[in-house]
């Protein structure tokens, strides 16, 4: 879900070529929910080989990261790892909503309504143990570091761009700024649009960049506070407080400070743990880092993966292969030429 505080935060708009050349953190999760809901048939069908196993995630995976790749962007793959218990009944919640999509596009399907089977077909995605493993070796074998965090995978690439290791992280979800992230990219995107959910249309979107800092000084708050203003309007750990929405939360928190005098003085219950979320935002797990590495693709390995074990096309996969060899030679220049070509 993440947490809606786009009334209030200030997006600069940028262009990729702005970020050629810097490491990006990318939220995994984020990023294959995103391709599994989008990269389907008509009747909301995802993409599968001939033995019927889903690979909308790894068809979006390639193309995505090659285009980035191409682009002088270095992305960095961060997946979750075990998320707070207070998240347990928001997953709950996922779970059910996907179950009960399932069988209404089962059964749009079966009566013909392809726009109904399509809208509930997108809205059914899941994302298995096998999926995410196979993700982890195409990434891999695209030349990308993959890291496992210890928790929510938005807390460690904050982590990570605060200490250096990535410029910023690339998410959806505004819950990176939650857990410091000095900038957060939205729409990281090469086609320039992107399909509008449970629709056919599509809406033009532009790469975006958010300062954290920036924002909380043009806003007069703490970080905290904007952790505070969060939680008012609905986390992955609680419920949204009542008819308070973002500017409504702004307000409240520069006026009492904090939810514990928002609570005492102004007499508003809040029927959740919110020291506790508050905690899990502000002092999430960390992960002792080393220096990232990446490395050059390895071609055999990307299509056993996508031409030998999921029937992807070998014509169109090799000569998308050639076209980011061709780039990367430019990119890194003779240095890298000789090691590139000996892929093909």
């Amino acid at each position: 879900m993440g947490t809606k505080l786009g009334d209030i935060i200030r997006a600069e708009t940028i262009t990729l070529n702005d970020l050629s050349g810097r490491e990006i953190a990318v939220d995994a999760f984020n990023t294959l929910y995103q391709f599994l809901s989008s990269i389907r048939q008509p009747d909301g069908t995802p993409l599968m080989d001939r033995r019927g196993q889903v690979t909308s995630h790894l068809s979006g995976l390639f193309y995505r990261n090659v285009n980035l790749l191409e682009s002088g962007i270095r992305p960095v793959y961060i997946f979750d790892g075990e998320a707070p218990k207070l998240k347990d009944d928001e997953v709950k919640r996922r779970r059910e909503i996907r179950a009960a999509a399932y069988e209404t596009w089962e059964k749009a399907k079966a009566e013909g309504r392809i726009e109904d089977a399509r809208k509930a077909g997108q809205a059914s995605s899941r994302l298995t143990s096998d999926m995410i493993e196979e993700s982890k070796k195409l990434i891999t074998a695209l030349g990308i570091p993959v890291i496992q965090a210890p928790s929510e995978g938005e807390a460690l690439a904050a982590q990570m761009a605060r200490e250096g290791f990535v410029w910023a992280s690339a998410s959806q979800d505004n819950d990176s700024l939650l857990y410091n992230c000095p900038r957060m990219i939205r729409n990281l995107s090469i086609s320039g649009r992107r399909k509008v959910a449970r629709s056919k249309a599509y809406k033009t979107v532009h790469p975006e960049v958010i300062d954290l800092d920036l924002n909380l000084k043009l806003l007069g708050i703490t970080r905290a506070q904007l952790v505070d203003i969060a939680i008012l309007i609905g986390t992955d750990y609680n419920e949204k407080v009542p008819h308070v929405g973002p500017k409504t939360a702004l307000k409240l928190v520069k006026q009492y400070d904090s939810l514990e005098k928002i609570e005492s003085e102004k007499g508003m219950e809040l029927r959740f743990p919110y020291v506790e979320i508050r905690e899990i935002f502000l002092n999430p797990p960390t992960l002792e880092m080393e220096k990232l590495e990446f490395h050059d693709p390895e071609p055999d390995k990307i299509r056993r993966i996508l031409c030998k074990e999921h029937d992807f096309g070998e014509d169109r996969i090799q000569s998308t292969l050639n076209r980011l060899s061709k780039a990367l030679e430019e990119l890194h220049g003779s240095t890298k030429q000789s090691a590139l070509s000996d892929f093909f």
